[in-house]
């Protein structure tokens, strides 16, 4: 009986923690944690980007690349590119269409020296955010 309890104890617990984990996941890229007793399904049909760039580090306008996926997307549905400047997001001027397999690719040019903190916005859906240091 022991042992139950104490397995019961450690997938409460492991539960409790991804259950953070996913609910901080979702407040820290800008898009709203789902209400409670929301289904696991409705989750699975939300829009959603995926985003990566090609370099951690660039020289002052410098072009690298942004390039990721949209789930649960229109096949050429307008994707931009954010840039946080102080306590707010600023679209640049760096927006594409997604391709029928909802595959992204933007060219991406900085000229603001130091961390720049990016994420990529459409179709409803907010990309994880990117961190680009500009030397």
């Amino acid at each position: 009986m022991d042992r139950f309890r104490r397995a019961s104890a450690a997938a409460l617990l492991a539960a409790v923690a991804l259950a953070g984990a996913v609910g901080g996941a979702a407040a820290s890229s800008g898009v709203p944690a789902p209400p409670s007793g929301e289904r696991a399904q409705d989750l699975a049909t939300r829009p959603a980007l995926s985003a990566h760039a090609t370099t951690r580090t660039v020289e002052a306008w410098e072009e690298f690349r942004i390039h990721g996926s949209a789930r649960n997307v229109s096949s050429g549905t307008p994707v931009t590119l954010q840039q946080r400047q102080g306590d707010r997001w600023v679209t640049l001027p760096a927006t594409m269409r997604t391709a029928g397999s909802g595959e992204y690719s933007l060219r991406v040019k900085l000229g603001m020296k130091g961390e720049n903190a990016l994420r990529i916005v459409g179709g409803g859906a907010v990309s994880p955010v990117l961190r680009t240091t500009v030397s």
